[in-house]
């Protein structure tokens, strides 16, 4: 049996699955964390500790189809300023309640477009954070941007504001794709802006792609890699494009018979896979590629990659304080989420109190299951030694939670010297195999394909 008919019989072209970016993942959050336990978390951080700060900013100019992040258009600054003076007051709120001499080992604006602040607005934002949370030595501040909303200014404001590492948007080059998706960006302006981001010192550059788009075929895809590879970019996301327009509205303007197959979509994949090792790219986790010289990759080949809501990182800060409308905070005792709608978010900071709404407190074995799919995802493998020395499990329990994972998935889940390992060719079904591990009923939630 030749390896997609192996895929096939385990079910990776019909699975939909949670992207893991948390566990448990965000549909399992519930009321019972509020702002009162998001205040306790705060203070329990250590004097002196680094933590990572996420600020989202949840408008576009245009809504792109394909997306299913929650942002809401405008076509004037308007809003957008009103949001920044209230991300403003929620930053001297939260200084009220941070413990003391606190640093930031990384900080990402994302979105949204956080390109559509004014570079007046953008200076003040910074000010305003590192008033609160100064930069610690090496830190990373990273911006999420729109090449269409990337103006000299705004460039200018964000080198000025100490921006060190710029993420652009790419999705893919073709121009029936992007009429397809409703992202018109050519090819061309998306070199200015790298050249541009380069001109100022910003060096480091992430770049995202996607597969599994309408009318994409592995030519169109190698083609857009190619054009991506010529901007040099440290690192890549490769994304699977997540069709899930029960959730997305704006995602049924794309016609579902235009998309590929879930066998397609694999063989998009392993184009573009092939083509970032080609030139020199290590393979990081599912779906990330970086340039040896990347932290990224030097956090790979340490055992020290980790992954949280923006993806992979080598980011080791205690907390992830998340700022803005419905952005996810992540402590050591669990997960807090604000507010999804702008104008509740607003009315909470307004009122002088977080917004809020929903979160979950760790409890039986979730800190364990979030490290055993945490490992699965980065590194293909789960040390035994390493969950029985952090969590105390004897090694009868973990051997039996790994020969559970082993009699489900054969040979794409094998057992080398205790430890639980999923070979080359078992990887497609990462997600899958982390689900297993997975305590919560995925009923609940409707995902996205496991490829």
């Amino acid at each position: 049996m030749n390896t997609n008919a192996q895929l096939e019989r385990l079910g990776l072209f019909d699975a939909k699955v949670p992207r893991y970016t948390s566990y448990p993942t965000a549909p399992h959050f519930n009321e019972g964390v509020g702002a009162g336990q998001f205040t306790s978390w705060l203070g329990q951080i250590p004097e002196g500790a680094q933590i990572s700060l996420y600020l989202h900013v949840p408008f576009c100019r245009r809504l792109c189809w394909f997306c299913a992040c929650r942002t809401q258009g405008t076509q004037s600054e308007d809003p957008v300023i009103a949001y920044a003076q209230t991300l403003r007051d929620e930053i001297a709120l939260l200084k009220r309640y941070l413990p003391k001499n606190i640093t930031l080992s990384r900080l990402h604006w994302g979105g949204g477009t956080p390109t559509l602040l004014p570079p007046d607005e953008i200076l003040r934002l910074t000010d305003a954070i590192f008033q609160v949370t100064p930069m610690a030595e090496g830190a990373e501040f990273s911006v999420e941007i729109d090449p269409n909303e990337a103006d000299d200014a705004r460039l200018d404001a964000l080198a000025r504001a100490g921006m060190n590492r710029a993420s652009i948007g790419v999705q893919d080059f073709d121009p029936e794709i992007q009429k397809a998706i409703g992202r018109d960006q050519s090819y061309e302006l998306t070199r200015r802006i790298s050249e541009g981001l380069r001109e100022r010192g910003i060096t480091s550059l992430n770049a995202d792609i996607l597969y599994g788009l309408p009318f994409q075929d592995q030519s169109r895809i190698a083609d857009s890699v190619q054009k991506l590879l010529s901007l040099s970019p440290d690192r890549v996301a490769l994304y699977g494009y997540a069709h899930v327009p029960w959730m997305s509205r704006r995602q049924q303007l794309i016609p579902s018979d235009s998309l590929p197959t879930p066998q397609e979509r694999l063989a998009l994949y392993e184009t573009a896979r092939a083509l970032f090792a080609a030139d020199g790219y290590d393979q990081i986790g599912i779906d990330h590629f970086a340039l040896p010289s990347d932290g990224l990759s030097k956090a790979w080949r340490a055992g020290q990659l980790r992954r949280n809501f923006q993806g992979y990182t080598d980011d080791r800060a205690v907390a992830l304080v998340g700022l803005g409308a419905s952005s996810i905070s992540r402590f050591p005792q669990g997960y807090a989420q604000n507010a999804p709608a702008t104008a509740a978010y607003t009315k909470a900071i307004r009122e002088g109190r977080f917004s809020v709404a929903k979160g979950h407190a760790f409890a039986g074995e979730d800190l364990l299951r979030a490290r055993i799919i945490e490992a699965l995802m980065c590194d293909f493998r789960v040390s035994a030694a390493e969950l029985q020395q952090s969590f105390g499990n004897t090694p009868a329990q973990i051997a039996s939670l790994f020969q559970a994972a082993r009699a489900r998935f054969g040979e794409m889940a094998e057992l080398r010297n205790g430890d639980l390992v999923i070979p080359p060719m078992g990887r497609p079904l990462t997600r899958m195999i982390a689900r297993f591990f997975d305590e919560y009923d995925s009923a609940k939630a409707q995902h996205s394909a496991a490829v």
